[in-house]
């Protein structure tokens, strides 16, 4: 009986990481449990389409499967240091240890944070952005490296194409008299 006792005290673990690969099918991990107990190449379960690498000094949950310590498995991890505090219930984010995270907010907004790194969309081959009031770019520079195309009036600091269009087709020639509107 003492040994299924100690079998069934066994089956789950709590320790830190101290290092790991992530070269393999699977995510392989060096736990140390407590001061003699540490567990090399422990593979790392995530959930699907979900996967990172956690920090060493993250904390780690292990199961070990009929109590066997040498047949284990991490099937959680934190790093206290890094995590998010004060969510509001129901809310979700998705962060790294550099302080980049996606947001999704209680009241419905999503944020994402870049810390200063680049975001970048790859091999799309359409991105549509539907938004019903408005889209706002903040930048020194907006770069188009293709035709823009527009459905409405474009407009500047000045003033809309719609009007520089009436400025030009009523054009002078300089002497006071309006030139032929230009053909196509």
């Amino acid at each position: 009986m003492r040994r299924i006792v100690r079998r069934v005290l066994a089956t789950i673990g709590r320790g830190r990481v101290t290092s790991s690969r992530d070269d393999g099918p699977a995510q392989l991990v060096q736990a140390k449990l407590g001061p003699l107990e540490v567990r090399d190449n422990t593979p790392r379960l995530a959930e699907f389409g979900f996967t990172s690498r956690p920090p060493p000094g993250a904390d780690a949950v292990l199961v070990f499967i009929g109590g066997d310590r040498s047949n284990g498995v991490i099937i959680a991890t934190g790093d206290q240091g890094s995590r998010p505090r004060n969510l509001e219930v129901g809310e979700t984010k998705i962060y790294d240890l550099f302080g980049r995270f996606i947001h999704f907010t209680k009241d419905g907004g999503i944020v994402i944070e870049a810390h200063g790194s680049p975001v970048t969309v790859n091999n799309a081959t359409t991105v549509t952005i539907a938004a019903s009031e408005k889209v706002r770019m903040e930048t020194p520079l907006l770069e188009v490296t293709g035709d823009i195309t527009a459905g409405g009036d474009i407009t500047d600091k000045k003033r809309s194409m719609d009007a520089d269009r009436a400025i030009f087709n009523a054009h002078t020639n300089g002497s006071g008299t309006t030139t032929p509107t230009p053909t196509q």
